[in-house]
């Protein structure tokens, strides 16, 4: 049961994960997130800010907000630098992938914010910025940062979207990562708090081997996301966990995630180019679908979502996302791998 805004929604399947009772969740889902969004301008507080509980020890809270609005590598000294300090035991180098379309606003901020973070837990990294083609100066203002940390960009001739972004960073992450190592992704519009790879890393410490940034945590909060894209966010997870459920994850369609690198070979090397196949934000749960068949050891940390501090507008399609999910379901619940 949840509540959004003073109204409840109560879902129950009768029967053991039927087809038909699947079905009937979801269409009673989007039927009640209809209505609450014909009611919300309405209901919504005064203040701006609204809190939902999607369980019954989690609340997420969010806050309004309006908004208006060649291969460029590194130079070497730089690439076959990893950092100053010593890599502490247990995990080598931590590579992070930062997929990013016209970031020039909130990149500077990101990549500042993961220099402070590993300078302060003295782990070994590096910063893998795939740019997607931008029309902006992303790609030159990572180039300038190579300079101050360990940092490669991989650049895009044609804009390949999320998919092809990942599938990069996933790609050029893999040919530098040990066995020991870490690969972390991230959003490089600076929503994401660089200070929760530390937890990420504590869990992989621990034995785990994916670990999810995760807004369904107890301890997580979001900030300024708008209230249709939480309801997307609940309702993939419901669809999720009802239909192809992973054990230790609720939050599916989260891009800030840590994989041990080995673990992420191994996905890469059985799949190949099919690993990172699905068109959109979608890629994201498909890529854990993918390595649920293995049994690796997956876990959740709770994050902070600063969604107030994007800059510029949303690049997802709220309604594709939801349709497309909807048919990788279908898809892997019927045996399409």
């Amino acid at each position: 049961m949840n509540r959004v805004g003073g109204h409840t929604l109560c879902f129950r399947v009768v029967s053991d994960n039927t087809i038909s009772d699947t079905f009937d969740v979801l269409t009673c889902f989007l039927r009640e997130l209809t209505t609450m969004t014909s009611f919300y301008p309405s209901d919504h507080p005064t203040d701006g800010s609204a809190l939902i509980d999607f369980d019954e020890d989690t609340q997420i809270e969010m806050t309004s907000t309006e908004k208006t609005g060649d291969d460029l590598s590194p130079p070497q000294s730089s690439l076959n630098r990893v950092t100053k300090s010593n890599s502490r035991a247990g995990i080598g180098t931590v590579f992070i992938v930062l997929p990013a379309y016209n970031e020039s606003l909130g990149l500077p901020s990101l990549l500042k914010k993961i220099q402070l973070t590993f300078a302060a837990n003295q782990r070994a990294y590096r910063v893998i910025v795939v740019d997607d083609c931008s029309t902006d100066n992303t790609a030159e203002i990572a180039s300038q940062h190579s300079f101050s940390m360990p940092l490669n960009v991989v650049q895009h001739q044609v804009n390949q979207n999320l998919p092809g972004a990942l599938r990069s960073g996933f790609q050029e992450a893999n040919r530098l990562a040990s066995p020991g190592d870490v690969i972390v992704t991230m959003d490089g519009d600076d929503t994401h708090e660089p200070g929760t790879i530390n937890r990420l890393l504590q869990m992989i410490d621990d034995g785990y081997d994916v670990v999810i940034a995760s807004r369904f945590q107890p301890g997580s909060r979001v900030c300024g996301v708008p209230l249709l894209r939480v309801l997307m966010a609940w309702g993939a997870r419901m669809m999720f966990k009802t239909i192809m459920p992973i054990d230790g994850v609720r939050d599916y369609t989260c891009g800030y995630r840590a994989y041990r690198a080995s673990v992420l070979r191994h996905s890469m090397e059985y799949y190949r180019d099919e690993f990172v196949s699905e068109a959109g934000f979608s890629c994201m749960a498909d890529v854990l679908l993918k390595m649920r068949r293995f049994g690796f050891i997956f876990g959740e940390v709770p994050m902070l979502l600063r969604y107030d501090q994007k800059q510029g507008g949303s690049k997802m399609q709220v309604g594709k996302t939801m349709w497309l999910s909807l048919k990788l379901l279908m898809k892997r619940r019927l045996g399409g791998f």
